[in-house]
């Protein structure tokens, strides 16, 4: 990118189209956001363009989906359980760390671990569905045993409904690699210099203890009875279920 980060556009008549769009469609379906940058930017507390966004789709009857890094979800939990209620609402969490002093050097301009899965905690109580994206995983950062186990523990407790995960590692392009290396020698002085001898300029970058903490997230996932199959949690985000009290509801009407 050519300019800050923190400078975006917002499209103007985004709610606009997205009116046109629901009530023209022939089917119902589940509504994601989030996939492409986190929703609950700072801006959007003043925009509000996420909250018309889903009065629309409550309003239109249907199921919704978001993936986020932000507490300020929490915001529109009145408007999650009322789509919950008719359809299907589903809040996707990011887990990167089990330790908030880690997070935030990992991630400094968003939620800490601790608030998230406080987030997490509250969304369980109020009976929405969650899910959890465990990555990236930073070779020699956050691919320890006590990390992956410390996520998990997490998970387990928010009952989340599954825990998404690619692998231990993460995938480095060409530009975003450049980042990731000056921010690697600001925060993990010489670490820069190991991955360069190990990794080179390869897309995927694993983690040496991949296999073994990958053994232990399926068997940790698997006696808690969380989803880990990425194929079966997909299937669940993309299919749109209406609530059985809701077809009633429309046979009495007719």
């Amino acid at each position: 990118m050519e300019h800050a980060f923190e400078d975006i556009e917002v499209k103007e008549n985004a709610i606009d189209l997205l009116e046109y769009a629901l009530a023209h469609k022939r089917k119902k379906c589940m509504i994601g956001t989030g996939s492409m940058t986190d929703p609950y930017i700072p801006l959007e507390m003043e925009l509000q363009n996420v909250r018309k966004a889903l009065k629309l789709i409550e309003e239109h009857g249907f199921g919704f989906t978001v993936i986020t890094k932000s507490d300020c979800i929490l915001r529109d939990l009145d408007l999650f359980k009322r789509i919950n209620e008719k359809t299907k609402c589903v809040v996707q969490m990011t887990l990167t760390t089990c330790e908030d002093g880690l997070c935030r050097k990992l991630e400094p301009n968003v939620s800490t671990t601790g608030e998230r899965f406080e987030a997490l905690k509250r969304l369980r109580d109020a009976g929405i569905p969650t899910v959890v994206w465990l990555t990236p995983v930073l070779p020699y950062i956050n691919d320890t045993e006590e990390n992956i186990s410390g996520i998990l523990d997490l998970c387990i407790e928010a009952k989340a409904y599954g825990v998404i995960c690619f692998g231990m590692g993460l995938t480095l392009r060409e530009g975003n690699r450049e980042y990731f290396y000056e921010q690697l020698d600001r925060l993990f002085p010489g670490l820069k210099e190991r991955y360069i001898r190990e990794y080179g300029n390869q897309y995927m970058i694993e983690s040496p203890d991949n296999a073994r903490l990958m053994r232990l997230f399926h068997r940790r996932c698997s006696e808690a009875g969380i989803v880990h199959d990425n194929g079966q949690i997909f299937q669940y985000l993309q299919t749109f279920e209406e609530k059985e009290t809701v077809r009633q509801m429309s046979l009495w009407d007719f």
